[in-house]
């Protein structure tokens, strides 16, 4: 350093102008290091948007995109070199604010009028628009921020198969609460049904026979009127056994408990010849349907419900009834050559036959499979694991 220009401290002792010098030298180099901190800063918050796997969209207060990351590009189905520069309407639908006169901005997109996901206060649902126009549901957090210049900045996520899965949810709980009230219907129906009959058959009959039998007992006629009124008495004893048969059978076929399902199966297949005149085979080997009460029973009203479904909406002229035994399993086909079943049929709230089926097929951990034949009518297939019901 030239004599000539140094720094003077006149009066100063040499110890106090050294420390003020030393001073003034770490300042500046901290100084520095704060500068070359935050240029670092910069290029490292940078790297972690652009690696980010949420999509990140920061858009000024006119609506124009800024930025926007490659897992946004991959969201919105484009390149984020055309996402910059583009108005955010283009990826995001606008919401009640700008139909209501908003004034630009982020509130034209994620204003308070449009639904909150519930979350954060900060969190709303929206719809996105892909590069090919398919809409989808979106949630986005926004935040706001001003380096200069007013900017704000969204991470979205993409909700649509959540909300599906939750509309499904819906629909399933809506459907179970209406079959929880049909059966609720159903016995009751039952109930007044067995109660009727029990009255108008056994009642009517059994109130007969005692006043045969009181007659038997006061008359003083010839031997044949006795007879007479004892062959009444045994007709009107026979017709009440049948009666208790039928509706006995009604509640629980007999066949369940005293032949096996094969044979249960036999006679609900020619009921359902008799009473719909419709042509049904059953394929069935009686060896691979030995299974428990709990299995035998659940699978017998499977069928029936199948068979009342067939009788009331097929318009069929032939039913096939197929079960088998595969690796542990019990597959189960009905198949019919009616009108066949549209998918929304299936899907609907009051098909509580279907529901039913559903749900004694999944409360033995089954799987069903319902639709339409070519060139016309409906398969029915069931697979149930039997192995801890053999018997």
């Amino acid at each position: 350093m030239n004599p000539s220009r140094r720094l003077r401290f006149p009066g100063w002792p040499a110890a106090s102008r050294l420390g003020c010098f030393l001073i003034g030298l770490a300042a500046g180099r901290a100084l520095g290091r704060r500068v070359d901190k935050e240029a670092d800063t910069v290029p490292a918050s940078r790297q972690i948007v652009h690696h980010a796997s949420e999509a990140i969209i920061s858009a000024d207060l006119g609506n124009i995109i800024v930025g926007a990351n490659p897992a946004a590009a991959g969201l919105f189905g484009t390149s984020v070199e055309q996402m910059l520069g583009s108005p955010l309407e283009r990826y995001i639908e606008a919401g009640r604010a700008s139909r209501q006169g908003s004034q630009g901005g982020p509130s034209e997109f994620f204003g308070a009028g449009d639904g909150r996901a519930g979350r954060r206060a900060t969190d709303y649902t929206v719809t996105g628009l892909r590069a090919d126009g398919h809409r989808f549901q979106l949630e986005g957090s926004i935040s706001r921020a001003n380096d200069g210049t007013p900017y704000y900045t969204v991470i979205m996520r993409d909700v649509s198969d959540r909300q599906r899965v939750q509309e499904k949810l819906s629909r399933s709980h809506d459907q179970l609460r209406q079959l929880s009230a049909a059966l609720q219907t159903i016995r009751e129906e039952e109930r007044t049904h067995i109660a009727r009959e029990l009255h108008d058959d056994l009642g009517q009959i059994l109130a007969s026979l005692r006043m045969d039998l009181n007659l038997l007992q006061q008359t003083a006629g010839t031997p044949t009127d006795s007879l007479r009124l004892m062959h009444g008495m045994e007709a009107n004893l026979l017709t009440a056994i049948t009666s208790l048969r039928r509706i006995a059978s009604n509640l629980r076929p007999r066949a369940l408990d005293e032949g096996g399902l094969y044979f249960a199966l036999q006679g609900l297949r020619d009921d359902f010849v008799e009473r719909y005149g419709i042509p049904c085979s059953l394929l069935a080997d009686e060896a691979e349907l030995r299974l428990d009460d709990a299995a035998s029973t659940a699978i017998f009203r499977i069928v029936q419900e199948a068979l009342t479904n067939i009788a009331r909406h097929a318009a069929a002229t032939s039913v096939t009834m197929n079960l088998f035994r595969l690796n542990g399993d019990l597959l189960v086909t009905i198949r019919d050559d009616g009108v066949g079943i549209r998918p929304e049929d299936m899907e609907k709230a009051a098909s509580l036959g279907l529901i039913g089926m559903r749900e004694r097929v999944w409360g033995m951990r089954g799987e069903i499979s319902i639709s339409s034949e070519t060139p016309s009518g409906t398969r029915v297939d069931i697979v149930l694991p039997v192995a801890g019901h053999l018997v």
